[in-house]
């Protein structure tokens, strides 16, 4: 059975990026997968201090100085077989809250660590506006990840004129997800 750790990120707990997280977590479930929901809004967790110059111990030996949430995070998607990104998207990215977080990941496992690289990933932006920002903000994921070494299986925009038919979709993405991870990834990379 793989463990897949859902990293989301909204201010909004009842909106559509929660249901996309819902979506996808049922598809994961009805595989057998064992789920670990993370809602980055409902952690301390504080933005990089830059310390040391901007190379401080994130760089040296790969923890935070920062005593919040995060070395728990951490552990939690190093220990996962795949890692689900969700995120609502505000101008174009990623929410500040996930930012945040994904600076301090990047610091302490792209120099150091590792501990996530080869991980296999599904990225997800949700946009209630107009949604132009989607592709935007899954780039930019993608792009955080490709520093670690993580690579995605798929990117998925989910707007408000998509959601009656993505988010039946996401609860099959989610199924789909956790038995590749059972039987291998056969794609190129």
């Amino acid at each position: 059975m793989s463990k897949v750790v859902v990293l989301w990120s909204s201010p909004n707990a009842d909106g559509l990026t929660a249901s996309a997280k819902d979506q996808f977590m049922k598809g994961l479930k009805r595989a057998g997968a064992e789920v670990e929901e993370i809602h980055l809004n409902k952690r301390k967790l504080e933005h990089c201090k830059a310390c040391g110059n901007g190379w401080g111990t994130c760089n040296k030996n790969g923890t935070c100085l920062i005593k919040d949430d995060f070395a728990d995070i951490y552990k939690s998607l190093s220990e996962a077989d795949g890692i689900a990104w969700i995120s609502a998207v505000y101008w174009s990215d990623m929410t500040e809250c996930m930012k945040a977080f994904f600076d301090r990941l990047r610091r302490c496992d792209a120099t150091v660590n590792h501990a996530l690289a080869e991980k296999r990933c599904i990225l997800m932006a949700c946009a209630g506006g107009t949604g132009r920002g989607t592709l935007e903000c899954l780039m930019q994921l993608e792009r955080g990840l490709t520093h670690m070494g993580m690579r995605a299986y798929d990117r998925i925009p989910v707007v408000r004129y998509n959601k009656e038919y993505m988010l039946p979709a996401l609860e099959t993405a989610g199924e789909n997800y956790a038995k590749t991870l059972e039987t291998g990834f056969n794609m190129y990379y």
